[in-house]
């Protein structure tokens, strides 16, 4: 298993050697190439993800034929299409490596019965998992409510290494704005 993931596991909560041992049987390593497609629309989000390495992106395309980004996802952070992974109906949603990268996978059956098995790990996903939902509610919140001067200088501080790894055009994406809107924005950062 990845000292990565080993670490940042160990950084989350405490794990017994045996706690570890289930977690490494349970998982399985994956590389994946830039612009490779993990899953698609329409099929079945059957893995769940930790970023080793590398970048990627979950996005949607609305019925207006634009790519709509949802989140992204880098080292030390989780990856899947969660609605369609918890339910098992298919996936309005794509999952696309942005750099070659590398990742620890569960299959959902693997993920069910080590949540079952280790009390340890189950209590550090609850509490990674609290955290993401919190995440998500003020990620929304702020593309409603929010000037775009204060989303794009928000999404500067919370991710400082992910701004410059992806395009510019899935930023603007992932924060509600179009790309003119935020070369604008940018532009008057920059002028500040």
């Amino acid at each position: 298993m990845s000292p990565t993931f080993i670490n940042y596991l160990q950084e989350k909560g405490t794990l017994t050697p045996e706690d570890l041992e289930l977690i490494a049987n349970a998982s399985i390593a994956k590389r994946a190439r830039k612009g490779q497609y993990l899953l698609e629309e329409g099929e079945v989000s059957d893995f769940l993800g930790f970023v080793v390495k590398g970048a990627f992106r979950l996005f949607r395309i609305g019925d207006d034929r634009q790519e709509h980004v949802m989140r992204f996802a880098i080292e030390d952070w989780w990856i899947s299409d969660f609605t369609s992974f918890m339910s098992g109906l298919p996936s309005h949603c794509y999952i696309e490596a942005l750099e070659d990268s590398e990742m620890i996978r569960f299959s959902k059956k693997s993920w069910e019965e080590l949540l079952a098995a280790s009390p340890n790990f189950k209590r550090i996903i609850d509490a990674l998992t609290t955290r993401n939902f919190e995440a998500h509610q003020n990620r929304i919140f702020s593309n409603i409510s929010d000037p775009a001067e204060v989303r794009y200088e928000k999404f500067v501080q919370q991710y400082p290494t992910l701004y410059n790894r992806i395009p510019l055009y899935m930023i603007a994406s992932f924060l509600g704005l179009t790309r003119e809107t935020l070369s604008r924005v940018r532009r008057q950062a920059v002028t500040k």
